[in-house]
C-alpha cells in the first residue's frame, strides 16, 4: 500500500510539474515584465517539484535516504521568495521595512542551508 501511494504521489507531482511548465511556456509566448517574473517563478516551482519527485523515485528504488534534495528545495524556495518580494516591491515607490527584513531573513536561510548542504556532503564522504 505504501508503494502504491508513493507511485500515485509521483504521478501527481509529474502532472503538476507538466502544468506548471505549460504555463511557463505560455509566459514565453507573451513576453512582458510580469510574464518574465512569472516564468522564473514557475520554473523554480517546477524545480522544487522535480526534487520531490526524485526523492520519491529514490524511495521506490530502495536507495538510501539523502538530505541533499531537501536542502536544495529549501534553497530554491528561499531564492524564489526573494525574487517574488523583489518583483512586488519593484512597483512600489517606498519599500516597507518588513519586506527588507523578509529578504534579509531569506538570505540568512540560504546561507544556513548552504552550510548544512556542505556538512551533509562532507559527512557522506566520511561515511564512505
Amino acid at each position: 500500500v505504501d508503494i502504491i501511494f508513493h507511485i500515485v504521489a509521483a504521478l501527481l507531482l509529474l502532472v503538476a510539474c507538466s502544468f506548471i511548465l505549460y504555463y511557463a511556456m505560455l509566459n514565453i509566448m507573451n513576453p512582458s515584465r510580469d510574464s518574465i517574473l512569472h516564468l522564473v517563478n514557475d520554473v523554480l516551482l517546477a524545480l522544487i517539484i522535480l526534487e520531490l519527485l526524485w526523492t520519491i523515485i529514490r524511495f521506490l528504488k530502495k536507495q538510501k535516504f539523502i538530505l541533499g534534495p531537501f536542502l536544495a528545495i529549501g534553497i530554491i524556495a528561499a531564492v524564489r521568495r526573494i525574487l517574488l518580494i523583489e518583483a512586488q516591491t519593484s512597483f512600489m515607490e517606498h519599500v516597507p521595512v518588513e519586506k527588507l527584513y523578509e529578504i534579509g531573513l531569506s538570505a540568512v536561510v540560504i546561507i544556513i542551508l548552504m552550510f548544512a548542504y556542505y556538512l551533509s556532503v562532507k559527512a557522506q564522504k566520511i561515511e564512505q
